[in-house]
């Protein structure tokens, strides 16, 4: 046979062998149809948003034959109790911050972040290259789920109030909407803490059910319309510093899945995990001069609070860690990492950050 016939003919089978065994190929992979539910409203754009991304992502990357549909919070499941659905297989998936469910292990806290802990760059740090995640989901097995990082929010604002704070003593006796370690601290500095979910918040704070409440930043707190209820916008949120939201999985539906969709699985939920925060960054600055157009004000935390908060969160890390061996390991770990983070950071993006802020 001539070379150039060969070539030709072999030319021809590449080509046959693309357009036969490539679809014979694809139709091997089940077609899947999955819910997903979450802790968001629809209106929350940003947040339910990720959920949609990991969504999208997963049915274009399989060719449709994987569709996943996100339900907002009170649809398929309370917006609270995500974990708890998806532990008992009523649904295969869901979208949610770890942190809600602290009551059913304190280590969960850290998946989405602690009062004080990591920012944005250095939570996904520890998660992806810190031994984090791997941490998270031995966690999570205990509750029959897997986890992945699918979204971050950002260094998060600090609350609503409908009074100023001028010192610890402000805090006391307050009604807070608070979740998490965040809410525990609170406690210790005298607060009456509440966990609401996303689309209760509002009324709670309109009627007077509480006296304060925080929920991320400028762009979704606006969409919730806190700012019609309360007046003074405090600053930072320094329980929330880099807070993951997350994608939860039944454990035993994982892995019934091809390894080709849990690979597109990882692959959507760390796009949506980039995603959001770039999303985040580029909405609560226009938000924040809305909202200051329409009357909040602005104010910053007292140095006295922020002291005081960081005792009492350094003093309830070592409680728990006392009492909890899961929580002590990881809390090691993390508390390791974030001083070594915290190290580099100071020494260069800290300081170009300070100089940054003195420029017109």
């Amino acid at each position: 046979m001539k070379r150039r016939d060969f070539l030709k003919k072999a030319g021809v089978g590449a080509v046959a062998a693309s357009t036969v065994f490539g679809p014979v190929y694809a139709q091997t992979l089940p077609r899947l149809r999955w819910r997903m539910a979450t802790s968001w409203p629809r209106s929350l754009d940003t947040l339910f948003g990720a959920a949609e991304i990991v969504a999208r992502r997963v049915a274009e990357m399989t060719d449709g034959r994987f569709e996943i549909t996100p339900y907002p919070a009170g649809e398929i499941a309370p917006g609270l109790q995500v974990l708890d659905v998806v532990q008992a297989g009523n649904v295969e998936m869901g979208h949610t911050a770890n942190y809600y469910y602290v009551g059913k292990s304190p280590s969960l806290a850290f998946d989405t972040g602690v009062p004080f802990g990591l920012n944005p760059r250095q939570q996904n740090a520890w998660l992806y290259f810190g031994g984090g995640l791997q941490a998270m989901q031995r966690v999570a097995a205990d509750f029959n789920v897997i986890t992945f990082p699918a979204g971050n929010t950002g260094v998060q604002m600090g609350g609503w109030f409908r009074r100023e704070i001028r010192g610890p003593e402000d805090l006391r006796g307050l009604r807070f909407r608070i979740p998490g370690l965040g809410g525990q601290v609170m406690a210790r500095l005298g607060v009456t803490v509440q966990t609401l979910a996303a689309g209760e918040i509002f009324l709670a704070l309109d009627r007077g059910a509480i006296d304060a409440a925080e929920f991320v930043g400028p762009y979704d707190d606006e969409k919730l319309g806190l700012n019609k209820a309360a007046r003074f916008y405090y600053y930072p949120g320094w329980w929330e510093p880099g807070s993951t939201v997350s994608t939860l999985i039944n454990l035993e539906r994982w892995r019934s899945l091809p390894k080709e969709y849990q690979e597109i699985v990882k692959a959507a939920c760390a796009e949506a995990n980039d995603r959001t925060i770039a999303e985040y960054d580029a909405k609560n600055a226009p938000a924040l001069a809305r909202l200051q157009r329409a009357g909040t004000q602005l104010r910053p935390y007292p140095s006295s609070v922020l002291q005081a908060a960081n005792r009492e969160a350094t003093a309830l890390y070592e409680e728990i860690a006392a009492k909890d061996t899961t929580y002590r390991g990881i809390y090691e770990n993390w508390k390791k990492f974030r001083d070594e983070s915290r190290r580099w950071f100071a020494l260069n993006e800290f300081r170009y950050d300070d100089f940054v802020r003195t420029l017109r």
